[in-house]
């Protein structure tokens, strides 16, 4: 899976491993006040009106791991934090490959609208929370993607451990890695499992290969992370979406409304998304309940999910479509736990294949059982050894769509 970036000639955006996104073959233009009515049915999906009467977010941090974040953006400016930069190559702000994709994240996440009374624009899940801008991608189209493939392929491990370090309470990872040379990285799963005990959540985009085998994508695969998955305006699950044993929850990604840092706005879709609408709701939460532990939020917003599968948990939707109002209220009363330490890294057995069929059992956790010790550490070897190279796969890609599309929202 790679990360989600905005090709502003088709007016297209992309979402996770294959995961893309853009206008729709022949869209209309649209006038600059109707952005917000038509990005309302995902604010709705994941009832976040409801969770506004008690929290916008104040006092929360996001932190966008992604391809930069334009903090000039007018629907983001007041809240974005002075961030890093672990690529430290590549496009600078201003130029047309820059902070395309982790802007739109940006957006989902905390936008705040602009005009007056804030009324045009986008407004995130969390409106009030800030933004912690961290990059550790290029876009697909920046000239110099190769040589960050080749020489910042830790950037990722670090910009987890820098986050929590810098007091991030949510990790936002819309991006990963399904490709066919994916397997966990020790580095990137040492750096979730420490983001974990310091307090932040890590969420992370199931990945977008559910037309193409549903192939394992990390971070998503981590332990720990609240991985998502994508459904549509019906709230099925997205075509594309990753179907696998980690998906907790799912949220809107597909037809949903982005901004970018060329001015416009784009219709983009995939799980890169569904994942930001998360992010958002686990700051919502955290903002109204600023002591739960991650494993607190992550149950919280699994048992408090919306539209769940009849059997309370499927690895297409997780355990339903997130609902942070409905977490918020299940948390009221609810004891905060102390953070235990962080574990000792993962042995051989973990680096396993994860489950097959009814190998995963109920609650899908079956995928920690030991394996193989031989495999465990020809994969962990072979880890090693890819380790360079992975940068570029760490972005979602672009994919034109069959017609060509419209002009961009507006």
């Amino acid at each position: 899976m790679t990360a989600l970036r905005a090709r502003r000639a088709a007016a297209a955006l992309a979402v996770a491993a294959a995961l893309a996104a853009g206008t729709l073959p022949g869209a209309a233009p649209a006038r600059a006040d109707s952005i917000r009515d038509q990005q309302q049915w995902a604010l709705d999906a994941v009832n976040a009106p409801a969770a506004w009467a008690t929290t916008r977010g104040a006092g929360v941090t996001v932190a966008v791991l992604d391809t930069g974040v334009d903090a000039t953006h007018p629907d983001l400016v007041g809240g974005v934090r002075s961030g890093a930069d672990f690529v430290d190559m590549g496009a600078s702000p201003g130029d047309p490959q820059w902070a395309a994709h982790g802007t739109a994240m940006a957006g989902i996440i905390a936008g705040r609208g602009h005009g007056a009374g804030r009324d045009s624009g986008i407004i995130g899940v969390a409106p009030e929370a800030t933004i912690l801008p961290v990059r550790v991608l290029l876009e697909d189209d920046d000239p110099q993607r190769d040589e960050a493939r080749e020489t910042r392929s830790g950037a990722l491990a670090e910009g987890i451990r820098w986050a929590a370090d810098q007091g991030a309470d949510v990790i936002n990872l819309s991006l990963g890695d399904d490709s066919e040379s994916a397997h966990p990285d020790p580095e990137e799963d040492a750096a979730v499992r420490y983001a974990l005990a310091r307090g932040a959540v890590v969420v992370a985009s199931a990945g977008n290969g559910g037309e193409s085998g549903d192939p394992v994508s990390y971070p998503a695969g981590y332990p720990g992370v609240i991985a998502v998955a994508a459904v549509d305006r019906s709230g099925s699950p997205a075509e594309f979406s990753t179907r696998r044993w980690y998906a907790t929850v799912c949220a809107p990604g597909k037809d949903v409304i982005v901004a970018d840092p060329d001015r416009e706005y784009y219709t983009g879709w995939g799980t890169s998304a569904a994942a930001a609408f998360v992010s958002g709701s686990a700051a919502l939460l955290l903002a109204a309940h600023p002591d739960l532990t991650p494993a607190q939020v992550r149950t919280l917003l699994a048992s408090t999910a919306r539209n769940s599968p009849q059997e309370g948990r499927n690895d297409a939707l997780g355990s339903g479509t997130v609902d942070p109002a409905a977490a918020i209220e299940a948390a009221a009363g609810l004891a905060p736990r102390p953070l235990e330490p962080a574990a000792e890294p993962h042995g051989a057995e973990y680096f396993g294949p994860g489950p097959r069929g009814e190998d995963a059992g109920p609650d899908g956790t079956a995928w920690l059982a030991p394996v193989s010790g031989g495999l465990g550490v020809l994969l962990l070897g072979a880890s090693v050894a890819l380790m360079t190279g992975r940068i570029a796969r760490w972005r979602e890609r672009i994919r034109r769509p069959a017609a060509e599309p419209g002009p961009p929202l507006r």
